[in-house]
């Protein structure tokens, strides 16, 4: 089921995916042709599938510049937002969310063209379930993943992380305002929700679940991280320690100048999805060089 949408780029509807029963909702654009690959894009805590269609600029959209492009975007809502808030209202924790997940995206390909392939665009919570459903994608459907402001270990303290009360300090999440284009806060109301319950508690244990995850990683990965990244530590050594640890076949560690933590959103953000859009292009052209040859007629 699609609907046209407010405050949203031309082109822009809503989406519901059948993920096994769980309803889970979203935001859709398609090229004018046959889409090159299908970008799937999860939204990090505290957000919704609005954080990749930003308004307050129209360089900021992901959805707009991939469609122009010649992808398909698909930005999901998590479960535990969106549609699927009411049936799982104290949410999920990631195994679950994984699971949904894949549930949801067989029911987006049944319908939909999906080109090359599923590559997957994260931030933030949302490259935590990017790392976990390709750990889990046992049929090896996807591409590859572009994670940003998501590392293994937090800078943040113990007292910054969310709770019931906040979604993590404004700071940790934002950066410098002068960061992001003007009105970029009056736009963003909309697109942010409160964390459920089960996501939270699941927040301090990352840098225990991150080795077994990232382990099972078995397709290309890029990381990037902005120059004013706050909530993690990204030091080289440290990314150096986080990138042994996946058994991704690649793996690509970026720099983002002049971005705070949500980098989606700010002035940097079209820089950004253009890197990533290339990584995709990177990630087709690869998983085309070791298909197998056609046979000589």
């Amino acid at each position: 089921m699609t609907t046209p949408t407010l405050d949203a780029s031309p082109g822009v509807r809503r989406i519901t995916l059948d993920a096994a029963g769980v309803t889970l909702s979203g935001l859709l654009i398609e090229p004018e042709g046959p889409p090159r690959a299908a970008v799937v894009a999860l939204h990090g805590g505290g957000m919704s599938a609005g954080y990749f269609d930003g308004q307050a600029h129209p360089s900021t959209s992901l959805l707009a510049l991939g469609a122009s492009l010649g992808y398909t975007v698909l930005a999901v809502d998590r479960p535990g937002y969106g549609d699927s808030a009411a049936q799982l209202p104290e949410g999920a924790t990631l195994a679950e969310q994984s699971a949904a997940l894949h549930a949801g995206l067989e029911d987006f390909m049944a319908r939909y063209d999906t080109g090359a392939g599923l590559f997957v665009l994260a931030h933030s919570y949302g490259g935590k379930l990017a790392l976990t459903a390709a750990a889990d994608d046992a049929d090896d459907r996807w591409l590859g993943i572009d994670i940003s402001g998501c590392g293994h270990r937090y800078a943040a303290t113990a007292e910054q992380l969310p709770n019931d009360r906040r979604h993590g300090h404004w700071t940790l999440n934002w950066g410098k305002l002068s960061l992001y284009p003007p009105n970029t806060f009056r736009f963003s109301t909309s697109m942010v929700k409160p964390m459920p319950p089960r996501e939270r508690q699941e927040v301090a244990r990352w840098h225990e679940i991150f080795p077994g995850v990232a382990a099972r990683v078995r397709v290309p990965v890029r990381l990037t991280f902005a120059e004013h990244e706050t909530w993690w530590h990204h030091d080289e050594e440290t990314v150096a320690d986080l990138t042994s640890r996946l058994a991704a076949p690649r793996v690509l560690v970026d720099r983002q100048p002049d971005t705070g933590h949500n980098i989606s959103l700010g002035w940097s953000a079209r820089a950004y999805h253009l890197r990533a859009l290339a990584f995709l292009e990177e990630c087709v052209a690869q998983r085309a060089s070791t298909a197998p040859a056609p046979a000589r007629v």
